[in-house]
């Protein structure tokens, strides 16, 4: 490196770590990618060891161009900690089944209530087609639960 680049890169990291942004600045100025109520049109892989981007994780949440969301209004059964191998086989049918819901044309997303964000740092959204939750569309096949602000046990 010549030493004009190794002065400039020194005093660029100098100024870099002068500026502190705090957590919740950050938290507050992150993009949540998908727009409210605007169509999403995009392929659901199920999600693997890699980098996230557009894929299900389970029946409950998804990443969507690069944003990991929460669907807000539905509680399904565990696949990566389940309590019983009934429970890991509901979540992998309702992983599925979402995974086809997601694949069957746009998506828009909504807001559930006023939070944004879980503790987990999830984007918290309804995914709907036309209208209609694709979540409801889960509960009424059996795979999961309407969302009550608690866990239930699945066995």
């Amino acid at each position: 490196m010549q030493p004009l680049s190794l002065i400039v890169a020194v005093a660029a990291i100098a100024y870099a770590g002068s500026y502190i942004v705090a957590p919740e600045d950050f938290l507050a100025t992150a993009p949540r990618t998908q727009t409210i109520g605007a169509p999403i049109s995009a392929h659901f892989e199920l999600c693997g060891a890699g980098t996230r981007v557009t894929c299900v994780v389970d029946g409950d949440t998804v990443w969507i161009k690069g944003d990991k969301i929460r669907i807000a209004d539905i509680d399904t059964p565990e696949v990566f900690s389940p309590k019983c191998a009934a429970e890991r086989q509901r979540g992998e049918e309702a992983t599925r089944r979402l995974q086809q819901l997601l694949n069957a044309g746009p998506i828009e997303l909504a807001r559930y209530d006023n939070r944004d964000t879980d503790v987990y740092d999830r984007t918290l959204r309804v995914i709907q087609r036309d209208g209609q939750s694709l979540g409801a569309v889960l509960v009424s096949e059996g795979l999961a639960r309407n969302w009550d602000g608690a866990r239930h046990g699945w066995c």
